[in-house]
């Protein structure tokens, strides 16, 4: 199960909610933190500075650090509606009798003949590499709600691929 904590806005009802761990959301809140308390005062400064430089109408100084700004400032707008709209995977109450967000899969994969480990967690936390997957993602959603036992068919930009469960944990 997870605690939700989404809330839809007026005209946010097409946006997908997002999933973090507790650890993730830690992170995010760092982040944000950062940006707003030393991020965000650099760039003041930054352009600040190239006031300085005089006509602002040919002062590529000052253009650069506007651009960075509001680049800065579109981060940071993100940041916030993702803490204020996240689902927290809650890892002590996740339903194991099906593939679910936050679960961790063992697989085989029939195509390279080898057993595959996937967590299948929300897309801003994902990490391939490290087998971190999104539930957005064509393996992630295609063995949401399976169980153990059940073959899936994967098309991935590499190809399609067959994977049978062995194992779903939390």
């Amino acid at each position: 199960m997870i605690v939700e904590q989404y809330f839809h806005k007026k005209g946010d009802f097409n946006m997908q909610p997002v999933y973090l761990t507790e650890e993730g959301k830690k992170q995010l809140e760092e982040k944000l933190n950062y940006y707003r308390t030393v991020k965000r005062p650099e760039i003041t400064k930054k352009i600040g500075i190239a006031r300085e430089f005089g006509d602002l109408s040919e002062n590529a100084e000052y253009d650069s650090a506007k651009e960075e700004q509001g680049k800065l400032e579109a981060e940071i707008s993100e940041m916030e509606t993702k803490l204020k709209t996240c689902i927290i995977i809650d890892k002590n109450n996740i339903d194991t009798s099906k593939v679910n967000i936050g679960c961790t899969v063992k697989a085989y994969d029939e195509d390279f003949d080898e057993e595959v480990e996937y967590t299948i967690i929300g897309s801003t936390e994902s990490d391939p590499s490290k087998g971190l997957i999104s539930n957005e993602s064509p393996v992630g959603s295609a063995l949401l709600g399976k169980k153990v036992g059940d073959t899936v068919s994967v098309k991935t930009p590499v190809g399609e691929c067959t994977l049978k469960i062995l194992d779903i944990k939390a």
